[in-house]
């Protein structure tokens, strides 16, 4: 009895243990099978990327660059352009003899083997550069090695075939494929187009498996094609002479615009001096990236009185045949303003005269008739309103290039100087001291005093040409119609012929041009401001513009010349002769019809 019971108990025992271990064993399946639902089905995708991490690759495509094209006459003709240099690459993860590849790419691309190395080296990161700019001949040797880990991968860098044409209106392009100054800053999003990626799984190699379902292609899409207004041979020609003229006249700085009056579009803008954008990483004064044309303001000096003439013209308080008693100077806020020597003393003039002898007080007179017959605030605010409003002075043209300045114009009843001199700094206004304009400016609002009245928004890119072939105009835009009258804009175009005709009768040879066409100017000559205060002594810039044509202005011209070391006025012996040599130029190519056709 006690025998079985023994038995009995060990039996009880025995099953219950297996009991424990079943149940245990259940609760260990049942474990991984919760772990691997979890794995498999919740957490798919964050372990499948974690599977594939040590086999996936991504490439980032750049997409080419966009090209920039000019008017050449009849034709468009590219003058920035894409050359394919490439990047070499490591992925330090995939190189295992770091100084036997060192040595294989010192052999090719040359340079320091310690550097590679240490690049090579680099913890943390699947791709590290080693090189940039190496030529398609290198990237072949380099990739005929097929090591492991060992890569190139194409990049457009921007080629400037023309030099430093245009070169402050382009800009340029750095390293980081971001464009700089001009149209390649301005443009720079229509032009870097937007890049593709490649994502490819690859064998422990880093070689793609072309086959697999998993790679993923996004092509990229190349930047737009962009044409400009200027054209090349006029831009080449302005060049050469205000390169001629910079050296000749000593000038440190000089800048030019030929613009069409009657679109607002820019056949040609040119500074000197100039650089290479191909060299750009050359130039030590960043200043010359600038465009002066737009970005460097200065006090004009006498073409002003063109503006000021046109203002009284319009408001019908002098007409052109206007006539009045110069008394040789005006005392205004206990300053006497006069003439130079040459202006024949107290008399009666005419406003021929006033533009022909560069008369301020001629210029203070009509601003006074804008007042009724003084200098007032009626007539600050309403020369003021035809400076802002009229002729946009003070502020930015829109054209399409960075850093362009706004220039400074006084205000009518706030003091300019310490003192209550507003009456004085108005005066000085009327004959282009005391405010300060770009050249662009400038010639944007002589445009629509000799158009008829039209103030059209100045302009280089004539337009675009996308990926896909699709070309948009960029239309001229007109930003107001009340420049001027048409009968303001006719009086303005025959006083300034007279001036032209009476300087060549007065010995300026270079301005006898052929009678069927119509040639007309105004000179400037200005102090230069003295930063602490005043004018300096003996120091002047001198400034032009003019229009040249045939039954109309065709091509209206802005010349600033800084401090030119000449015999003369700065705007009669410095400026003046470029104008010269550049209305013979356009008339001499062609670029002008004659009157009659």
């Amino acid at each position: 009895m006690s025998m079985n019971n023994t038995n009995k108990s060990f039996a009880l025992k025995a099953v219950k243990n297996i009991n424990i271990i079943f149940i245990l064993l259940m609760l260990v399946i049942g474990f991984f099978i919760i772990r691997l639902f979890y794995i498999q089905v919740i957490r798919y995708s964050y372990y499948k990327h974690s599977a594939l991490s040590d086999q996936l690759a991504q490439s980032k495509i750049p997409a080419s660059r966009g090209l920039i094209e000019a008017h050449n006459g009849s034709q468009i003709i590219p003058i920035v352009l894409n050359q394919e240099k490439f990047t070499v690459y490591v992925d330090p993860t995939l190189i295992k003899n770091v100084n036997n590849v060192a040595d294989k790419i010192v052999n090719i691309l040359g340079g320091s083997k310690s550097n590679i190395v240490s690049l090579i080296k680099t913890k943390n990161t699947r791709y590290v550069i080693i090189s940039k700019k190496i030529s398609q001949d290198q990237s072949n040797k380099l990739l005929a090695l097929k090591l492991p880990g060992l890569g190139t991968i194409g990049q457009d860098y921007r080629v400037y075939p023309q030099g430093d044409l245009a070169s402050q209106i382009l800009g340029f392009v750095g390293d980081n494929s971001q464009g700089s100054y001009g149209i390649e800053e301005d443009m720079n999003k229509r032009l870097s187009g937007t890049p593709g990626y490649l994502k490819a799984i690859t064998d422990v190699n880093g070689v793609p498996l072309a086959a697999s379902k998993n790679n993923i292609n996004i092509a990229p899409k190349n930047g737009d094609n962009i044409v400009l207004t200027i054209d090349v041979a006029i831009q080449k020609q302005l060049q050469e002479i205000i390169q001629k003229a910079a050296q000749s006249e000593k000038s440190p700085l000089i800048s030019a615009v030929i613009m069409d009056p009657n679109s607002g579009a820019i056949k040609a803008i040119a500074n000197y001096p100039t650089y290479d954008p191909t060299n750009y990483y050359n130039v030590k004064d960043s200043s010359v990236f600038n465009n002066a044309a737009a970005s460097n303001p200065i006090e004009p000096g006498s073409t002003v009185k063109v503006f000021t003439a046109a203002a009284a013209l319009n408001q019908g308080v002098i007409k052109q045949n206007t006539t009045y008693y110069d008394p040789g100077h005006w005392l205004i806020d206990g300053f006497k303003i006069t003439n130079i020597e040459e202006d024949g003393g107290a008399g009666t003039r005419s406003i021929e005269d006033v533009l022909n002898q560069s008369l301020n007080t001629g210029a203070t007179w009509m601003l006074m008739q804008m007042g009724g017959g003084q200098i007032n605030s009626k007539a600050r605010e309403a020369w003021y309103s035809y400076m802002t409003n009229h002729f946009r002075f003070g502020k930015i043209t829109g054209v399409e290039q960075g850093f362009e300045s706004e220039g400074i114009v006084p205000k009518p009843d706030i003091p300019y100087q310490s003192g209550d001199q507003q009456d004085l700094n108005y005066a000085n206004t009327s004959f282009g001291q005391g405010l300060t304009i770009t050249a662009l400016q400038m010639d944007s609002a002589f445009s629509g005093v000799i158009n008829g009245g039209k103030y059209y928004k100045p302009y280089l890119v004539d337009g675009t040409l996308d990926s896909q072939g699709n070309i948009s105009y960029n239309h001229p835009g007109v930003v107001s119609n009340n420049v001027v009258n048409a009968g303001t804009s006719k009086s303005i175009i025959s006083l300034l012929q007279q001036v032209v005709i009476k300087h060549y009768q007065s010995g300026f040879a270079y301005l006898n041009f052929p009678s069927n066409y119509i040639v007309g100017g105004k000179t400037g000559t200005a102090q230069v401001a003295n930063p602490k205060g005043g004018y300096l002594e003996n120091e002047y810039n001198g400034t032009y513009l003019g229009f040249v044509g045939g039954n109309k202005p065709q091509y209206a011209i802005a010349i600033y010349v800084t401090t030119p070391k000449v015999s003369g006025y700065a705007g009669s012996y410095g400026a003046q002769p470029i104008f010269g040599s550049i209305a013979h130029m356009l008339i001499n190519e062609s670029y002008v019809s004659p009157i009659g056709n």
